[in-house]
């Protein structure tokens, strides 16, 4: 297989029509028509709350919880195929508790990763005219760096378009346990050149998002990412996602995560409230800067 710059790709071969995630056009339906094709409301039930809903001011799905005509749950699943967002439900307790953009895609606590979504997207990431990884940053253990990376993925799947998560934390791994998938292949067997068909895994119940999980931990991570392999990799990814993210071991391992966000060219930096060490986090952003890499943005975790 060959990229498109017309490299030879170190990847193994992917099935583009199952990557693509494109979608003909759909009409939306109304919360309503979706609630009677799918939880059996009558025609009578969504008129009461119709009439509810104009008598007391609230909105359709409210009426039809305040009227028990539907659970909370049911209403948040039925928005959710009303705007196609990729949701994980109840149904799918499979999914880790720590993906909360998966589980409350509409909670208020959520928002902020929507947010920092579109300021991404404002800022270019992804864009066709400057295609480029970004490294998800953080000075310390602890700062929450996985928990936004994995989210911030999910919240990028739910677009059209492609997103991979790259899990490049070889001191501590841990997205193949979010995303609750194998760890026995993964970026250091592509970059030592034992692949598989396997190696990028689709994520459950969201068929725009895939996950390349870390894979055996190397004796020597910061040697791997000095490697051309490294870059060559990126540049593929880029070629055939629309938005690439990469996990980084937190800067206090030592140099990796400069590295792979040198190679990333752009990169999101994470504190934690009451947690992160400020001094730290300067230093790691001038770094950064010296570097050449594009920063995105800041990040405070409050989770």
């Amino acid at each position: 297989m060959k990229s498109r710059s017309g490299a030879k790709s170190i990847l193994p071969a992917i099935d583009d029509a199952r990557v693509t995630g494109a979608q003909g056009a759909v009409q939306d339906p109304m919360l309503g028509e979706i609630l009677r094709r799918t939880k059996g409301l009558s025609a009578e039930s969504i008129q009461r709350a119709l009439d509810y809903q104009r008598e007391q001011g609230v909105r359709f799905g409210e009426a039809v919880v305040r009227l028990r005509l539907a659970t909370s749950d049911d209403v948040v699943w039925a928005l959710s195929q009303q705007f196609h967002y990729a949701y994980a439900g109840n149904a799918s307790s499979e999914l880790n508790d720590e993906l909360v953009v998966a589980h409350k895609p509409f909670d208020d606590s959520v928002e902020i990763f929507r947010d920092l979504r579109t300021q991404l997207l404002l800022n270019g990431f992804g864009s066709a005219d400057d295609r480029a990884a970004m490294a998800v940053v953080s000075a310390n253990r602890g700062d929450g760096k996985t928990f936004i990376a994995a989210n911030l993925a999910v919240a990028f799947g739910q677009l059209p378009g492609r997103t991979v998560v790259v899990d490049a934390d070889l001191r501590s791994p841990r997205l193949h346990q979010i995303f609750d998938s194998s760890g026995s292949t993964g970026l250091t067997t592509v970059l030592s050149g034992r692949t598989d068909a396997s190696v990028i895994r689709s994520v459950k119940e969201f068929p725009n998002l895939f996950l390349l999980p870390a894979g055996p931990t190397p004796p020597n991570p910061s040697e791997l990412f000095l490697k051309p392999a490294f870059s060559l990799l990126l540049n593929e990814l880029t070629n055939k996602f629309d938005y690439v993210i990469v996990d980084t071991p937190a800067a206090e391992h030592g140099s990796d995560a400069r590295v792979i966000a040198s190679r990333c060219g752009a990169s999101l930096a994470i504190s934690r409230k009451n947690h992160s060490k400020l001094p730290e986090l300067q230093k790691l952003v001038t770094q950064m800067s010296k570097s050449q890499v594009k920063i995105s943005g800041v990040v405070m975790n409050e989770f």
